[in-house]
């Protein structure tokens, strides 16, 4: 499948509604999430729901026995990126150390979130260090 471009600011309320509840069981039915939503709804409005989030890239569906079962196509994490990419480039001009730093200063982000995220990065910055290492690794191999 190819990557998804939706905007996730597009998504209406019931949309991430229905969102949640097959990120939090992995795959439902369109009873099955009926049957979650906190409204009474028509069984034809949640399949309608659940087959535009699917054209939006949002789900996917298998056939059980002549049910579709929806899942994810996508990791919650995934879609939030995209959602806090898109305030970025709106609101700090595409300085992600701008929106860390209003994070802190609005107390979105307290001390030890701050630290968590730090290390994280470290981490990852450890990591992409050994993948060149070792791709640096293979290239004098083959010479």
């Amino acid at each position: 499948m190819a990557s998804n471009t939706h905007d996730p600011a597009e998504l209406g309320e019931l949309e991430r509604e229905i969102l949640s509840i097959v990120w939090r069981l992995g795959s439902v039915k369109a009873e099955q999430a009926r049957e979650e939503l906190d409204r009474t709804l028509k069984d034809s409005t949640v399949r309608t729901v659940l087959r535009r989030l699917e054209e939006k890239g949002y789900l996917a569906h298998s056939v059980d026995d002549r049910t579709f079962v929806y899942r994810p196509a996508e990791s919650r994490q995934k879609v939030a990126g995209r959602a806090v990419k898109r305030i970025v480039d709106w609101f700090c001009e595409g300085s992600v150390e701008a929106l860390l730093v209003g994070m802190v200063d609005s107390q979105v982000l307290d001390r030890a979130e701050l630290q968590r995220l730090a290390t994280r990065i470290a981490e990852a910055q450890k990591q992409a260090g050994k993948s060149i290492a070792a791709g640096e690794n293979k290239q004098e191999a083959k010479r």
